[in-house]
């Protein structure tokens, strides 16, 4: 059995494929409980959390990478995020129409998906992807095809206690040799069956899938559900809001209490917090 939890990188020696391997266990499963998500709500939270961490695994930056659905189908909202030291989170919202249906489009109708890159330092980015597939890896792969030309295949799976995912990319500046290379990985790489992809280590699976290839495997990382709230992130949207909005909320009910929807984490203002958050010092 794979261990649970584990990011893991790979290329192939001497060219330009690269790849990568996700398995979530332990995280998926918190993030899963919590809300009563149907069957095909919880399948794809589970292959956007993977598809999260494997497309944040081939950038270069200190920040979080997120995939954001909205629609109008019986899944409302869906996203997935995953920061550069594999942090994850992520939730949907639905209806119980939801429970009836089982493919990305059928679950999200009309709406729109895109991908933000937020950095710690710089300007956050953000790029729509195609809803033209069946499936969310279909989709992904048009994204990467049209916004970054980098050829991808994504591979991602999920059940009611796991979610794994496998990316092979082709960087730009290869060879002819890179192209024989590249049909092979990518014509075994779609011999992979869920069972596999959910249950066996990145060791074993490489092997099994590409051990007539030289691959090079990098050290595993840990992926760990912890949300990103805290009180003063959640003061800063209370200032987003505005000191008016504020404080007629004080006035009808006395104290403002937010839920993170992510964890639940429960955060409660009185007049003394709000009149230090728009003053600097407390006023009653």
């Amino acid at each position: 059995m794979a261990s649970d939890d584990q990011f893991q990188r790979f290329i192939f020696e001497n060219s330009q494929v690269r790849g990568a391997w996700v398995r979530l266990g332990d995280s998926y499963t918190r993030i899963g409980s919590q809300a009563p998500y149907p069957d095909s709500v919880r399948q794809l939270l589970g292959e956007s959390l993977a598809a999260s961490v494997l497309m944040s695994g081939t950038l270069k930056f200190s920040g979080t990478l997120s995939l954001q659905a909205n629609g109008e189908g019986p899944l409302r909202t869906l996203m997935a995020e995953c920061s550069h030291d594999r942090h994850i989170r992520g939730l949907a919202r639905f209806d119980e129409h939801a429970v009836a249906e089982d493919t990305l489009n059928a679950l999200l109708g009309q709406g729109r998906m895109a991908i933000t890159i937020t950095p710690d330092q710089g300007q956050r980015y953000q790029g729509v992807v195609p809803r033209e597939a069946d499936t969310l890896a279909g989709c992904l792969q048009e994204y990467f095809d049209r916004s970054e030309q980098i050829p991808t295949s994504l591979f991602l799976f999920a059940n009611e206690s796991h979610c794994a995912g496998l990316l092979l990319q082709r960087l730009p500046g290869d060879t002819e040799q890179d192209d024989d290379l590249w049909d092979r990985v990518n014509h075994l790489a779609a011999t992979v069956e869920a069972d596999e992809l959910l249950t066996l280590d990145s060791q074993t699976l490489l092997h099994r899938l590409f051990h007539e290839e030289t691959v090079r495997v990098f050290d595993a990382e840990p992926v760990v559900f912890r949300c990103s709230c805290s009180r003063d992130r959640t003061l800063g949207a209370l200032e987003a809001i505005g000191r008016d909005e504020c404080y007629s909320i004080l006035e009808e009910q006395g104290a403002i209490e937010m839920d993170c929807q992510f964890c639940h984490a429960h955060y409660r203002f009185d007049r003394n917090d709000i009149d230090h958050l728009f003053t600097g010092h407390t006023l009653h």
